[in-house]
């Protein structure tokens, strides 16, 4: 399968020894940043994206020079409604009030050769609130589609996360979230790992993945254990 082709590739490549964008000699343009990974599964809300298989993925960001706006655009791996990637644009914006961090973002996704006559494209809504005090981190997320990919009519999504820095390389976070969508299953979802930063750019996550939904014929909400490896210059 392409997808887990591209996985081995990544692995290979990423595992590497690392080293910066000033090592290279190359450097990004101002304001952009490039990041590029792989897993064993595409994990997103608690439930699989990929049905249990491996994927990749990039992503490329730029942030404008007032800091606060921020653009996006990535693509990853998918199977969905016949397509095995599917791709994404979104602006966002960061304030900061009362010491917290906000996200507020817009984000329009696309699948990539799906079966013909799919509904192949949604907006996405996010909005998140994070709080950092010492080693310990808390952030509130809410997610709203009117529309989803395929036949997943609207949705909303409302996840509370916490953390805690063991070291400055170590992070362990722990969260759980509730998906209601017409259409398609309500469930809520769960799970708990840790991210080891393994150079300045290069980070491992390895995170266990539970739902509350038991369809034997659907491997995308069960239990598992996910790792990614991250590169970000």
């Amino acid at each position: 399968m392409l997808r887990t082709a591209l996985l081995a590739a990544a692995i290979v490549g990423l595992s590497a020894p690392a080293v910066s964008a000033q090592d290279t000699g190359f450097s990004l343009p101002d304001g952009f940043g490039v990041e590029i990974g792989a897993g064993t599964d595409n994990r997103s809300k608690n439930a699989s994206k990929t049905n249990g298989e491996a994927y990749a993925y990039g992503i490329v960001d730029y942030v404008p020079p007032t800091g606060d706006i921020y653009f996006s655009g990535s693509v990853e791996g998918v199977d969905s409604n016949g397509a095995d990637w599917e791709s994404k644009l979104l602006v966002g914006w960061t304030p900061q009030f009362a010491g917290f961090d906000f996200d507020i973002n817009a984000a329009h996704k696309w699948l990539i050769d799906p079966v013909p006559g799919t509904d192949n494209g949604a907006w996405e809504f996010t909005a998140n609130m994070s709080r950092s005090i010492g080693p310990a981190s808390a952030r509130l997320q809410y997610q709203y589609s009117p529309d989803s990919n395929g036949s997943t009519a609207s949705f909303s999504w409302v996840e509370a996360r916490v953390g805690w820095d063991f070291t400055p390389r170590l992070e362990g976070t722990a969260a759980i979230g509730r998906r209601e969508q017409r259409n398609s299953v309500d469930y809520t979802g769960w799970n708990v790992g840790a991210t080891y930063a393994l150079t300045q750019n290069l980070e491992l996550d390895v995170r266990y993945y539970d739902t509350d939904v038991d369809i034997p014929a659907d491997e995308k909400y069960d239990d598992t254990v996910v790792a990614e490896i991250r590169l970000a210059f």
